[in-house]
């Protein structure tokens, strides 16, 4: 498991644990449903900007190393 499916695994867990949908968090973010779904499912190339914002909503941080 690469570093990019697990902050996906992540941003996933905290969304639902949080009982948004993924349109939802999209909303919240400011991004779109279709970056939302390849942030969780790793897939794609999602600005980091974005996965900061969904990140940020579910009240994640992002630390790099």
């Amino acid at each position: 498991m690469n570093d990019v499916e697990s902050v996906g695994r992540e941003i996933r867990t905290a969304r639902k644990a949080a009982g948004l949908t993924q349109k939802d968090l999209a909303d919240l973010a400011g991004i779109s449903e279709r970056t939302v779904r390849a942030i969780e499912t790793g897939t794609g190339n999602p600005a980091l900007a974005a996965v900061a914002a969904a990140a940020g909503v579910l009240g994640l941080r992002l630390v790099a190393q």
